[in-house]
């Protein structure tokens, strides 16, 4: 009987999480604009401040990790932070909240407002202001944990330098590789006293199955296209095989969906600047233009295929390597490296808080005042990112009437 109490008393537990995760992620799914750096510093202020559902080392680890893999890093950042909740079912959840909310209003661009020039609305700019303050504060929190002595802040320096200028997918990957050697060659024997421990619910033979399965379908899924000719396997291949191959977020997967879809005729160049413009507007992955591009070619079912088709990879490969990620963090070694790597991270986030959020945001001085008061609100009065995001809605539409 009590062992009966006691599995009715955690499954109890485990739909609380599992709910508390949807109404969180959800939360965010809705207001999370700005790109995947903005992303990251919403995850960071109402995971790590507000719920403390991790301390701040393994957030930055995690962070890491999902910078190095390819794939939308702040869903896979998510979809970590679910998995260690509430298990792989926490982590679906995770990824459902935070993803629907865009994929919806995607899909409804797609079937209904194709033609309408959303880009240049004046509330569109307010959500970009909005993310200049979400961005500078993530920054700043995360530098003052991750680069406290001149080596980190060196290293740190090292990767906004070579990030700026040299802007590509594989900049990003490669200075992420140097400051790891960097980090390993001058922190090998640093003990950190501070790294708590993760507990991942899912097993080892369960991430290989994951990894397994990831490199089995970018093999598989090309043989199937050319065997088949079915669209909707030469679609899911498409957009399976963008997913797994982009490194630095949802920016740079355009180009590559672009070369998919519209050299063979499947959608219109018009039709995907449309919903370029659109994918801007609402919150959440960029990775979830793909709703629009699949709802275009086959409505609501191909929005929707596209969707799995396209964070498929970033699940497998997270679900993969998280299992191993705690034991290879705690490793005095692989530690060092680390902590090279999280410096970097730091000079590769205010890279991207330049270019492109600052330069596409600030373009005025009444917008600088404009960030200066939605920063002043965020971070002294501590006003809920919700008030930031409608506020900044709100200041952008009556500064377009000025």
């Amino acid at each position: 009987m009590d062992h009966e109490a006691l599995n009715k008393e955690n499954n109890r537990t485990s739909i609380r999480s599992l709910l508390e995760i949807l109404m969180v992620s959800t939360k965010l799914g809705f207001t999370s604009f700005g790109g995947p750096i903005a992303h990251l510093g919403y995850f960071h202020d109402e995971y790590i401040r507000r719920r403390k559902w991790m301390d701040e080392k393994s957030y930055a680890d995690l962070v890491a990790l999902c910078q190095f893999l390819p794939g939308p890093a702040s869903s896979q950042v998510g979809i970590g932070i679910g998995v260690m909740r509430a298990g792989v079912l926490g982590g679906i959840v995770s990824f459902l909240g935070f993803t629907l909310p865009s994929v919806i209003a995607l899909i409804v661009f797609a079937l209904i407002l194709q033609e309408l020039n959303i880009g240049e609305a004046g509330w569109i700019h307010g959500l970009k202001i909005v993310a200049v303050a979400v961005v500078a504060h993530a920054i700043l929190g995360m530098a003052q944990k991750l680069t406290p002595d001149l080596k980190r802040k060196a290293i740190a320096l090292l990767a906004l330098v070579v990030t700026l200028l040299w802007p590509t997918a594989y900049t990003q990957v490669g200075i992420i590789i140097l400051s790891a050697l960097i980090g390993y060659l001058l922190y090998k024997e640093h003990k950190e006293n501070d790294a708590a421990r993760i507990n991942f619910p899912i097993s080892r033979g369960f991430a290989l199955i994951c990894l397994a399965l990831f490199f089995g379908l970018l093999i598989l899924l090309p043989i199937l296209r050319k065997v088949t000719s079915l669209h909707w396997i030469a679609m899911f291949d498409s957009f399976y095989r963008s997913g797994s191959l982009v490194f630095g977020g949802g920016h740079v997967v355009l180009p590559l969906l672009e070369r998919e879809f519209v050299p063979n005729g499947w959608i219109s160049k018009e039709a995907f600047l449309a919903g370029y413009g659109a994918a801007q507007a609402v919150p959440g992955p960029l990775f979830t233009f793909a709703a629009y591009l699949g709802a275009v070619m086959n409505g609501w079912l191909g929005g929707l295929l596209a969707t799995v088709a396209i964070f498929l990879p970033a699940f497998l490969l997270i679900l993969g390597t998280l299992p191993f990620w705690d034991t290879l963090r705690r490793n005095p070694k692989v530690n060092g490296a680390l902590m090279g790597v999280n410096a970097a991270v730091v000079g590769i986030l205010i890279s991207a808080f330049y270019q492109p959020i600052w330069i596409s945001s600030i373009l005025s001085p009444i917008d600088f005042a404009f960030v200066a008061i939605l920063f002043s609100m965020l971070v002294y009065w501590k006003l809920p990112p919700w008030i930031i995001v409608l506020t900044g809605a709100i200041g952008g539409s009556l500064m377009a009437l000025l």
